[in-house]
C-alpha cells in the first residue's frame, strides 16, 4: 500500500464520472504496505479506498473483486467493490487496473488480546465456509512456487547460517507438500495476509477485514497459520502467547471443526507461513521497487518467527474424534 503511482485530485474529475458516487472532494495517501498504491478517497457520496494495482493484472484481478464481492454478499465484513456505469470492478487508471472499495468502520488493533483474537478465529472460519462455492480458482501466487523462484535471488545476500535456514526449511516443505497427510488437507479461497492491520475493530467487535490481494486457493490451515503468526505472538520474541492461540482456534472450530490431518500439519503449516513472509520480506528488502512511500519490512522478525517455531511446539490443534 505504498504509492507507486501518484495521483492528484484534479486527474479524478473526470475519471470519477463513470462511478455512481458523485465527485471526489478528497484525496490522501496511504503509506502503510509495500505491494500497491491506496489511497483514502472521500465522494460526495461518502467514504472509500482507492487502489491502484502494481503487480497484478487485468486478467488477474478478477478473482480479487469478485471474491470481496461474493463474501460481502454473504455476510462477511469485507470493503465492497464499487461497479462503473458499464458494471466493471477494475478500470484503468494511468494504465493501470484501479477499483474503489468501500471504507471499513474502526480501526486496526496493534494490540490484541484473546478476545479480538477469539472474533479474528470465528471471522475467518465463516470466511472460508463462504468462500467454498466461489466458482473462480486461482492459486496463491505467493506460494511453494514463488518460494522456490524467489529463494536464489535472495541467498547471495544472507550470511551462511540463514541462507542454511531458509534452504534446510524450502526442503522441509517441499517434502511435507508431495506427503499424503498434506493432500488430504481441506482447502479453498483464503486471505493469504490476514495480519493485525488488516482487520478494523470498535472496541472488541470485528468490523471487517481487508487487503485481498493475496488471496488465493490454498490450505485453510495456511491461512490459519498466516494469522496467528501475526496475532497470536510477543512482536519482540516471535514466541506464540497461548492464551491468544487458543482463544483464536477455539473460537474458529467452533465454526468449522478441525480434521485429523489439520491437527498432524499444524506445526509444518506454522513453519510455512513464517517461511513465506520471510522470504517475502527480504525480497522487498533486498531487491525492492521504487516509490514514493515506501519503508520495507524488516525481514528479521519472520526470521525470529521461523526460528521460534521451529524451537517450541505451538499448542496442539484439537479435531473432532
Amino acid at each position: 500500500m505504498a504509492v507507486f503511482t501518484a495521483v492528484t485530485l484534479d486527474e479524478l474529475t473526470q475519471w470519477m464520472e463513470q462511478f455512481p458516487l458523485g465527485q471526489a472532494v478528497a484525496l490522501q495517501g496511504i503509506a502503510s504496505g509495500i505491494e500497491n498504491s491506496n489511497f483514502f478517497l472521500t465522494t460526495e457520496a461518502g467514504e472509500y479506498v482507492l487502489t491502484v494495482f502494481e503487480n497484478l493484472t487485468f486478467e488477474q484481478l478478477p478473482f480479487y473483486v469478485q471474491l470481496m464481492r461474493h463474501l460481502a454478499e454473504r455476510g462477511i465484513p469485507v470493503p465492497a467493490p464499487v461497479a462503473n456505469a458499464a458494471g466493471e470492478l477494475v478500470v484503468a487508471l494511468h494504465g493501470k487496473p484501479a477499483a474503489i472499495v468501500s471504507k471499513l468502520e474502526g480501526s486496526s488493533q496493534m494490540d490484541p488480546q484473546p478476545a479480538h483474537c477469539a472474533e479474528v478465529g470465528a471471522m475467518l472460519a465463516r470466511m472460508h465456509l463462504a468462500a467454498r462455492d466461489f466458482p473462480l480458482r486461482q492459486p496463491n501466487l505467493r506460494g511453494f512456487a514463488w518460494w522456490q523462484a524467489t529463494m536464489p535471488q535472495v541467498l547471495p545476500f544472507l550470511s551462511p547460517e540463514n541462507a542454511r535456514l531458509l534452504q534446510d526449511e524450502l526442503a522441509y516443505q517441499a517434502a511435507f507438500a508431495a506427503g499424503p497427510t498434506y493432500a488430504q488437507l481441506q482447502r479453498g479461497p483464503v486471505h493469504a495476509d490476514l495480519f493485525r492491520n488488516n482487520v478494523m475493530f470498535v472496541g472488541e467487535r470485528l468490523t471487517g477485514c481487508f487487503d485481498f490481494y493475496f488471496a488465493g486457493v490454498d490450505t485453510w490451515l495456511f491461512d490459519l497459520a498466516v494469522t496467528v503468526n501475526d496475532w497470536c505472538i510477543d512482536l519482540g520474541s516471535g514466541e506464540l502467547d497461548v492464551a491468544r492461540v487458543e482463544a483464536l482456534l477455539d473460537a474458529y472450530r467452533a465454526v468449522r471443526p478441525f480434521t485429523p490431518e489439520e491437527a498432524a500439519a499444524w506445526q509444518p503449516m506454522l513453519r510455512a507461513a513464517a517461511l513465506r513472509f520471510w522470504l517475502s520480506r527480504l525480497y522487498d528488502f533486498y531487491v525492492p521497487r521504487e516509490a514514493e512511500m515506501l519503508t520495507p519490512h524488516d525481514p528479521t522478525h519472520f526470521e525470529r518467527i521461523l526460528r521460534a517455531r521451529l524451537a517450541t511446539p505451538a499448542p496442539r490443534l484439537t479435531h473432532q474424534e
